[in-house]
């Protein structure tokens, strides 16, 4: 019952940011997340665990100090987010980008997330994103490195995840790279990055069933478990489209912001943005080659599928259903 009434008040607390019309409301949603959230990390009584629990607290007060110290600076920002001075929206901004991961302020993202289980993970990844980014959105047209922000976030995460060998690690530094696309197509289409972190929110919950089920956390322990064809296959389909490669669904939110940027004449971060794409695809071919080419060390008697047959099918299709979804958009 104590974890169930702790998910709905984090859902509330969100959504209180997301509906209010001042900049007081936003900021006592984001205080009533921080300390709900906090219970939800600190499950189990273990060092890893008080370490994630502090490290979020500091860097999420931070966040908040930045954006309250704002707020009071100046009598204008108190009426509505729409009036809003530059230098206040840059503090602003300043404090969004350390509450979101996004670089430089990035650091702490990929390591409280290895510190966390599967499930946990995905909440930070997926449902914490939305209050920041829709109060990134109200001040997007006073955010004059913009591009440059774009640029960053999308080469740092790219860059970033070369090296790793830990699949929570990778998966931070997607996301930090997936980050730079939401906040790209904000200017022009401000409910386009909604629908992109939707799509994200949903690929990604299918991978992290898988790896949560199988228990896997390390680019090792793929090449080691003994999945057959179909499992693998799904693995695959998975990585690929989270790595936004046609024709898996992952393409259609890139192939939108792409859209979007062509508009804008935004062609110098574009370029940048898909250039960032191929070496995140890079990184998920070398996690997924392992599990592909080479064979497995188990035992044959250990052939057991943890997944369930109909479960692996629906994510199968739901991942190459985007030539169907293309066909309904036109």
């Amino acid at each position: 019952m104590m974890k169930i009434m702790l998910y709905i008040l984090l859902m509330m607390s969100t959504i209180l940011t997301m509906s209010s019309d001042n900049w007081l409301g936003i900021w006592m949603g984001f205080e009533m997340n921080l300390v709900l959230f906090i219970p939800i990390i600190h499950k189990s009584k273990s060092a890893s665990s008080s370490e994630s629990c502090m490290m979020y607290f500091l860097v999420q007060s931070l966040g908040s100090i930045l954006m309250l110290i704002s707020v009071l600076n100046s009598p204008l920002v108190m009426v509505s987010p729409i009036v809003i001075s530059y230098l206040m929206s840059t503090v602003l901004m300043t404090s969004m980008m350390i509450k979101l991961g996004i670089p430089p302020f990035h650091l702490w993202f990929p390591e409280l997330l290895n510190k966390m289980t599967w499930q946990k993970g995905l909440i930070l990844m997926t449902w914490q994103k939305l209050a920041p980014l829709t109060v990134l959105s109200y001040m997007i047209h006073k955010m004059e490195f913009l591009p440059m922000i774009v640029m960053t976030s999308v080469m740092v995460g790219a860059i970033s995840g070369l090296n790793q060998t830990s699949i929570r690690k990778i998966l931070g530094f997607s996301s930090i790279n997936h980050m730079g696309w939401m906040i790209a197509c904000m200017k022009l289409n401000n409910q386009l990055w909604l629908n992109y972190l939707m799509l994200y929110s949903i690929i990604l919950t299918m991978l992290v069933y898988m790896l949560s089920l199988t228990s896997t956390f390390f680019i090792n322990q793929l090449m080691m478990a003994n999945h057959n064809n179909t499992t693998k296959f799904l693995m695959l389909s998975l990585f690929l489209s989270i790595g936004g490669l046609p024709p898996f669904i992952g393409f259609l939110p890139k192939w939108m912001v792409i859209k979007t940027m062509i508009i804008i004449n935004s062609y110098t971060t574009l370029f940048v943005m898909i250039l960032s794409s191929l070496i995140t695809l890079f990184y998920y071919l070398r996690i997924i080659s392992s599990t592909l080419i080479i064979n497995s060390m188990m035992m044959k008697w250990a052939n057991k599928s943890l997944i369930n047959k109909n479960m692996i099918m629906m994510f199968i299709l739901l991942n190459l259903s985007l030539p169907l979804t293309a066909i309904i958009s036109f």
